[in-house]
């Protein structure tokens, strides 16, 4: 989304009310009954579940990675009536490529935190600056911080088009 007029920066920040519900939800968990010696033949056993539960209720450290989200840069704009999020890093080198890249469902821009550095910034682990890309990591509509479609059907084509479209010059806008 090179175009960055009708763009706006975003910060990642979860209100600490939303996390406190989530921890006050987590700790209300209702837990069904689990078919003797089922193990995973019926989805997750009641063990891991529990032990996930208490992973995101007593040990996940959200601020820690919102910190870890805000090292990079991240953006919203209104496409086509529809307000995305995306990280955008431009490449350190003579000529970066841009490289759209895209989570799968369910995911989240998140998946990209490890690889956005190399990819932008080859030279610091000594790879050769030619081969520098200027990422952008659009949240798909309805995940991470992009608005929730309320025009159905919200296609893998139409994703495409909303992604294109700032490019082209098409309808963006911060209405």
């Amino acid at each position: 989304m090179a175009n960055h007029s009708g763009i706006e920066t975003f910060v990642v920040q979860v209100p600490e009310a939303v996390l406190r519900d989530l921890r006050e939800r987590l700790a209300r968990t209702r837990w069904p009954d689990e078919s003797p010696d089922a193990g995973w033949d019926y989805g997750t056993t009641l063990a891991y579940l529990k032990g996930q539960v208490a992973y995101w209720h007593e040990a996940y450290d959200w601020r820690a990675h919102e910190r870890l989200l805000n090292g990079s840069h991240h953006y919203r704009a209104l496409v086509d009536g529809l307000r995305l999020h995306f990280i955008h890093e431009p490449g350190v080198g003579p000529h970066p490529l841009p490289l759209l890249l895209c989570h799968g469902w369910p995911g989240s821009v998140y998946e990209f935190h490890k690889i956005i550095g190399p990819l932008t910034d080859p030279a610091r682990s000594g790879d050769d600056p030619q081969d520098a890309f200027s990422v952008v990591a659009p949240s798909l509509p309805g995940y991470g911080f992009s608005h929730r479609p309320r025009e159905l059907p919200m296609t893998i084509g139409r994703i495409a088009t909303l992604f294109a479209a700032p490019h082209e010059g098409r309808r963006l806008s911060t209405a």
